[in-house]
């Protein structure tokens, strides 16, 4: 169960930490998607981002969408 008022990490999250290493002004650099709308995929307000983000996101991770997704 998770506490009250927080939300569990997204996977694209987990990745862009631990397998890229970049922070996220690194990957907004990288792959060109706004701030903003890493923030919200990160913390889940965005469940479903555009198949073009995902793979903006997985270009600049150096991984297939694929991979970024499961």
């Amino acid at each position: 169960m998770r506490a009250e008022g927080r939300r569990e990490s997204h996977p694209l999250r987990q990745l862009g930490n631990e397998a890229a290493g970049l922070t996220q002004g690194d990957l907004v650099r990288k792959s060109g998607v706004k701030h903003t709308t890493l923030t919200k995929i990160e913390s889940n307000v965005v469940v479903k981002p555009s198949v073009q983000t995902v793979a903006k996101i997985a270009k600049a991770l150096g991984v297939s969408i694929e991979e970024l997704i499961k």
